[in-house]
């Protein structure tokens, strides 16, 4: 009898375990998620398609679909547990916050500030932003959703997780995900419709050397663009603050070591916590919905509209420029705030026509115009919906 009681006892107590493993509580839906993580990982291990992000956005994807019983707070979504604090730096706009400042002290504002007329091209681009707004509210979306569901097509992941925590708190996942693998997939969208809005002519096109910009220039600008854009619209300050104090520190001279921490380590921890805590967030039951799959679809033709836009813009804008002063519409991609993997795509298009025609360095211009802008658009939708 003493052993049948042992035994029992030892049955409980393995059965009481099964329990709390994550086989007992799995669901169908948390193998499609975790299987979706690892595709993540394979994309940016083998492909090589933005690795800095979608390391940690898949990893944080099979870390949140790891089934476990309710109430050992350990889940992202269980106040109190470790994962749960390092996510409040998403819920509270902490670390969007912290990348634009990394990404100020990245960036060169010399394009713009030589070829002013390149920030048009970042406004043009834009269009995605407001076009997706109002396809999802046509979809059924509420305006706060369907401004957080719009800004994915600035392709600006820090500023996607930004106006999604203000305006639709429930919908961060999927829109931050959707975001950041649209900013890993452009090299794939983006050339098919440069090539496909441009002629051989007009893919060829040699644009004037950028002037040389003085220290002096680079020192006032960061100072300007903060008045001139958050004076305008402050609810974008969090953003555009962090920006263009980010550059001050780069471009002073006399804050180098603070610049280089802000672009270095400070912006690689912050990555790898906003894409690991994101990803964790994407749990099953919450993210396998239309609504999910309607937020994907948009952020689709939001990348699509907004390169469109901008390549159209740039030949537009060469209708009235003189020969010799003409834009090569192949840089009206650029105009995306995904920093600089859309320049890059500029650069890359344009050597397969000529390879002697570096394009880089005029991307850059609308590519920075086009945080900037995102940031604007951002605070603008803010104002109105929140």
């Amino acid at each position: 009898m003493e052993n049948l009681g042992s035994l029992t006892f030892i049955t409980a107590q393995l059965s009481q375990f099964f329990q709390y493993t994550a086989f007992a509580n799995l669901t169908l839906g948390n193998v499609l998620m975790i299987l979706i993580g690892v595709c993540f990982i394979f994309l940016a291990i083998v492909r090589e398609y933005e690795p800095m992000l979608l390391v940690p956005v898949g990893f944080g994807i099979i870390i949140g679909n790891i089934a476990f019983h309710p109430g050992l707070q350990i889940g992202v979504s269980e106040g109190g547990s470790a994962l749960n604090f390092l996510y409040l730096g998403v819920l509270r706009g902490i670390y969007p916050s912290l990348i634009f400042l990394g990404i100020g002290a990245m960036t060169d504002f010399s394009a713009l500030i030589s070829n002013p007329k390149l920030i048009l091209i970042g406004v043009a681009t834009q269009l995605g932003i407001f076009s997706a707004y109002f396809m999802a509210i046509h979809l059924g979306f509420i305006p706060s959703e369907a401004g957080a569901i719009g800004i994915i097509g600035g392709a600006d992941g820090p500023t996607s997780i930004f106006l999604s925590s203000k305006l639709a708190p429930d919908l961060i996942g999927p829109i931050a995900i959707s975001a950041y693998a649209y900013m890993a997939l452009i090299p794939i969208l983006q050339p098919v419709f440069m090539k496909f809005l441009t002629t051989n002519k007009e893919r060829i096109i040699r644009m004037q050397p950028l002037r040389m910009v003085s220290q002096r220039e680079k020192i006032l600008f960061p100072i300007a663009g903060l008045l001139l854009t958050c004076l305008l619209v402050p609810a974008a300050l969090p953003l555009l603050g962090m920006l263009f104090f980010g550059n001050l520190l780069k471009e002073s001279t006399v804050t180098k070591r603070l610049a280089e921490t802000v672009k270095g380590a400070m912006i690689d921890i912050v990555t790898i916590l906003i894409g690991l805590t994101i990803g964790a967030s994407a749990q099953a039951a919450s993210f396998l919905t239309i609504k999910t799959l309607s937020i994907f679809v948009l952020g689709t033709v939001s990348i699509v509209i907004a390169t469109i836009g901008g390549v159209l813009f740039v030949k537009i804008m060469n209708i009235f420029l003189k020969e010799g002063n003409k834009i090569n519409p192949l840089i009206g991609n650029a105009g995306l705030a995904a920093v600089p993997g859309s320049a890059r795509i500029s650069q890359v298009v344009g050597l397969k026509y000529d390879k002697t025609n570096h394009l880089l360095m005029h991307a850059v211009g609308p590519n920075a115009a086009g945080v900037i802008g995102s940031a604007i658009a951002a605070g603008i939708l803010l104002s109105f919906l929140y």
